[in-house]
């Protein structure tokens, strides 16, 4: 039997959201694991309406029509940055609706691996083992976290960024796209490492640090 789920943002992020709920049913045995009931947004410009509109799936309001939602219907948070998304699951808690779940097909996730709540991993990204994986964490595509990472909770991994084994990223740190961490290092809470930065020293929390090396 499908399980109900919302989409939360009608931006790009969310779109891609929508196209990896719409993967897993396409690879699921013995029918859809999700049935879409629509995305909310509270402030969708009028191309991202368009957008979603020809995607065939209806825009429901804002998310105050999460309350009006059957009990047990699931929340994807398409959101992409980090202190937006915790923002947003902070508010949305209320409902007290499910997070989804969702790892692309054409994902890999390794054993002995934790998920936390809401966790998407997109298509192409790699998860090795002995991974752990916090609350609302994205892994974009063509992404990678390797052996015995800690992920916090709201942490975005950009695409084609790579993550090294026994890292540690704090709660709502963004690793930009192309971004290497390397093996061992500590990225602190709520951090930016800039896109195609290499960071080969642990990162301060709340610092943003870019370039070759990082800094």
């Amino acid at each position: 039997m499908s399980l109900d789920i919302v989409v939360v943002g009608c931006g790009g992020h969310g779109r891609e959201v929508l196209g990896i709920v719409r993967a897993v049913n396409a690879a699921a045995h013995g029918g859809p694991v999700w049935r879409v009931r629509g995305f909310v947004d509270d402030k969708p410009s009028e191309v991202n309406l368009k957008r979603v509109q020809r995607l065939e799936v209806p825009y429901l309001g804002g998310t105050a029509r999460l309350g009006e939602q059957p009990a047990g219907t699931h929340l994807a948070l398409g959101i992409g940055d980090p202190a937006a998304r915790r923002s947003v699951d902070q508010r949305l808690a209320a409902y007290r609706l499910p997070a989804a779940v969702l790892v692309h097909p054409d994902a890999t996730v390794g054993p002995d691996t934790v998920y936390g709540e809401g966790l998407i991993v997109f298509p192409g990204a790699r998860v090795t083992t002995n991974v752990t994986v916090g609350r609302h964490v994205h892994l974009n595509q063509n992404s990678a976290v390797a052996h015995d990472c800690e992920v916090g909770d709201h942490v975005s991994v950009n695409p084609l960024a790579a993550v090294s084994g026994d890292c540690h990223l704090g709660d709502g740190v963004l690793i930009g796209a192309g971004a290497v961490v390397l093996q061992r290092l500590r990225v602190g809470t709520g951090a930016t490492v800039g896109a195609g930065a290499c960071v080969v020293r642990d990162v301060p929390a709340g610092a943003v640090v870019k370039g070759v090396p990082a800094r």
